[in-house]
């Protein structure tokens, strides 16, 4: 039987502590959610890894206060149970409230510990299964990739395809298809049918290259939530945490998303025709860009023809225009796209400074 007090320490977080050391917090603890508390460790809001990727979206920052992040949540108190409670009770509770984790308090109303759906309902989960794109000459980083597909390039002394299987395999997602396109043998021929690496790899050739999301189509199974990944991204993302938070909101397609800043070098003029509003000077601009990590409902697949060329941009235009919810979910873990030779370089680095953390 689980203890599950055993994690109190991961679990509690003052509310005047800041959303990155919240998603810290959760990072460590692997439940999905932290318990802000008072000073004698009562609870005053649950906080889920969902709530505060909202509030990034939202346009919070890192380093701002839990707190209004813990008003936003409302006036409603959180559905908890007490420690020593029956199991089945627990499980009622979280069906009828459709949460997947439920504080315990103790006789004081402390909290004392967390049930979870994984601990109690490890069947509720869906079934996933991951695409990597690996079929690309990735022409940028040429001669590196002259007779070598970019994902099959060393980090440190793996291939990224092989850091990136490792990580899925990690986060319990056993059955992993490879597009593949250019030298296509250098992929198979080290990977095998991937028992070696703890997964269950199928290859998925393309004649000629399908785009992101035409590619799908040539599946042999359509039935699952797929989670598509560029094979040239080196990440540390919660994949976990993605799932929760795609089916959360009922989502056709969550695309992963990467705060990008850019400081304009000039002074920004605004006017109203030839009349001067106002100046600011190199101004820093913030946006959300496309971080090649998807996860997708089978419903996608109704929305891809056989054969054409698609990419997954297209895909999601067309998703949206039906009326079909898509959603985006910010990666505020370690993230990498591997494009340029200074992005390889900068790979290199971060796996011998520690920065990226192999599995």
């Amino acid at each position: 039987m689980r203890n599950y007090s055993e994690d109190i320490d991961l679990l509690c977080i003052a509310v005047d502590s800041s959303i990155r050391d919240a998603l810290a917090q959760i990072d460590k603890n692997r439940h999905g959610i932290v318990l802000a508390v008072d000073p004698e460790r009562r609870l005053l809001a649950t906080l889920t890894d969902g709530d505060l990727r909202r509030a990034l979206l939202a346009g919070k920052g890192l380093d701002q206060p839990l707190g209004p992040v813990v008003a936003a949540k409302g006036s409603h108190p959180p559905i908890t149970a007490t420690l020593g409670g029956e199991h089945a009770h627990f499980i009622a509770l979280m069906r009828e409230h459709t949460i997947r984790q439920l504080p315990l308090l103790d006789r004081e109303g402390r909290v004392a510990g967390l049930a979870t759906a994984e601990d109690l309902l490890p069947d509720h989960v869906l079934p996933l299964q991951a695409v990597i794109m690996a079929g690309g000459f990735g022409k940028r980083l040429r001669p590196l990739t002259d007779a070598l597909p970019k994902p099959m390039l060393p980090v440190g002394d793996k291939p990224m395809l092989e850091l990136i299987i490792n990580q899925l395999r990690d986060a319990g997602i056993h059955k992993v298809n490879v597009t593949t396109h250019f030298a296509p043998e250098k992929i198979t021929e080290y990977f095998g049918d991937g028992s070696t690496f703890g997964v269950d790899l199928h290859y998925v050739p393309e004649d000629a290259p399908l785009g992101t999301a035409g590619a799908l189509q040539l599946l042999s199974g359509k039935d699952e939530p797929l989670l598509v990944i560029n094979g040239d991204i080196l990440t540390q993302v919660d994949f976990r945490a993605m799932r929760a938070y795609h089916q959360e909101h009922g989502a056709v397609i969550t695309v992963g998303v990467r705060q990008f800043e850019f400081q304009v070098p000039y002074g920004v003029v605004e006017s109203d025709g030839v009349n001067v509003k106002s100046i600011q000077e190199k101004p820093v601009l913030n946006f959300f860009i496309n971080a090649g990590i998807y996860l997708l409902e089978p419903s996608v697949h109704d929305y891809i023809v056989d054969g054409d060329r698609l990419d997954m941009t297209e895909l999601i235009d067309r998703l949206v225009a039906k009326g079909q919810t898509v959603v985006s979910f910010p990666i505020v873990e370690y993230w990498l796209d591997i494009g340029r030779h200074a992005d390889y370089e900068q790979a290199q680095q971060d796996m011998q400074s520690g920065k990226y953390r192999a599995s």
